[in-house]
């Protein structure tokens, strides 16, 4: 890039000529005039000529700055479609060239955006979920078509208040939404009782608090699954009726005819056969009794070490880790059920009665129990299906045991997970608050 075509090249070159103007002036203007007259004559000889200059010289950059300037301002106001011309000078190209390059830029960002935008829109107005979002004074800022199908009767719902909206709702989902967390609850639509799943979700957009409702209509879903529990419980049921009904009456005949006979010992063991049977049946409809009548836990203020001293006798475990100083709150009794259930599960793992350990960390707000065991471990359909009603591996085992200790748990406000150890056997972690 030679230097006379750059800004500074130019001004230097018309300030030297003007330099070399005013001289001339000033040398010819002696020979008639004192020296500080002739220095001012050619001062103001040359001004006219120097303003000139530096006006041709600059209006370039002045009018690309300028253009420039009206460009980052349209920017800000989000019109990406102006551009600046490209000038002569290679300086003022580069300027030019960085400014429509980011022009470009933000146009096609712009176009993506808006293409994301759309298709974002089309699905969540397609969903059957019915989502609402609300600003901080309540009001609706967007709701899809099904939200404006089940809360408005096809209406628009951007700019109502949500409070309005709801008053002409049912009131159970009214009470839902003033729960403040994700529940399921019924009501009425269209003169049928339906099932609805309702999440809340609170986040900053532009830096203001929104919240978004979505609901869910899960009466179809509740319903085959409940058909599907129901034919599995029957199935259960009837298989667990038929392994004892079926050697009951066997041995009733076998007795009958022993009672014919001298046989006492062998009419005995039948009878010790049948009532071990019977007893069989009863403990497994027991078990079903307490899995439907489980009752709501009363939470009280307990001790770790008190309560798993209360523990040592049933089943063999020893305690890793120190426990917490502090008190818990949680159905004794309950949480009980729940460890005792853990422990026999490890027991039977086939793990030695050493490596069955039970652990209680602080895990604010909360404690987190583990009871971890060294035995054959989960593979993963079990670490799937495990807490599922029903789903057991064991060859007499009813598939309610873990999912017993899941309700109780959740109950509490907690959850319990599975997983397989390091080095084999497995963990079963649970978190009260």
């Amino acid at each position: 890039m030679s230097a006379p075509r750059s800004l500074a090249g130019r001004l230097a070159l018309a300030l030297s000529l003007n330099a070399a103007l005013a001289a001339l002036a000033t040398a010819a203007a002696s020979h008639w005039l004192p020296a500080a007259v002739a220095a001012a004559l050619g001062f103001l000889v040359t001004l006219p000529l120097v303003l000139c200059c530096a006006g041709r010289f600059t209006r370039p950059w002045t009018s690309v700055i300028a253009a420039v300037r009206d460009g980052i301002q349209s920017l800000r106001d989000n019109d990406f479609s102006v551009s600046v011309a490209r000038p002569r000078d290679p300086h003022l190209r580069e300027l030019t060239d960085a400014y429509n390059s980011l022009g470009d830029l933000l146009r096609r960002e712009r176009l993506n955006l808006y293409q994301r935008e759309l298709f974002l829109d089309t699905v969540i107005q397609s969903s059957p979920l019915s989502m609402v979002l609300t600003d901080a004074g309540g009001h609706v800022v967007y709701g899809n078509v099904a939200a404006r199908a089940l809360l408005g009767r096809g209406r628009k719902l951007e700019g109502l208040l949500l409070a309005r909206v709801l008053e002409d709702t049912a009131p159970a989902l009214r009470e839902a939404l003033g729960g403040g967390v994700d529940t399921l609850f019924t009501m009425d639509v269209d003169g049928e009782a339906q099932v609805f799943h309702l999440a809340q979700r609170h986040f900053l957009l532009n830096a203001r608090p929104h919240q978004l409702l979505m609901l869910k209509q899960l009466t179809r879903e509740l319903a085959a699954q409940e058909v599907a529990i129901w034919k599995k419980v029957i199935r259960v049921i009837a298989h667990e009726l038929n392994n004892s009904l079926a050697p009951i009456s066997s041995l009733a005949h076998s007795g009958k005819l022993l009672s014919a006979a001298p046989e006492p010992r062998q009419l005995a063991r039948v009878f010790d056969t049948i009532g071990e049977r019977a007893l069989h049946l009863a403990g497994f409809i027991d078990g079903y009794a307490r899995f439907a009548k489980l009752p709501r836990p009363r939470p009280a203020e307990v001790h770790w070490a008190a309560f798993l001293a209360r523990l040592e006798g049933a089943w063999t475990f020893r305690v890793v880790g120190e426990l917490p100083q502090g008190a818990a709150s949680f159905d004794a009794s309950q949480l009980e059920q729940v460890l005792i259930n853990l422990l026999k599960n490890a027991a039977e793992s086939g793990s030695p009665a050493e490596e069955i350990t039970l652990a209680v960390h602080a895990a604010q707000p909360g404690f987190r129990l583990e009871v971890s065991d060294r035995g054959a471990g989960m593979n993963e359909q079990t670490l799937r299906d495990a807490l599922l009603p029903f789903y057991s591996t064991k060859p007499s085992g009813t598939g309610l045991g873990l999912t017993l200790c899941r309700e109780i748990v959740e109950a509490h406000g907690g959850r319990l997970s599975l997983a397989n150890r390091a080095g084999g056997g497995a963990c079963v972690s649970l978190w009260l608050p």
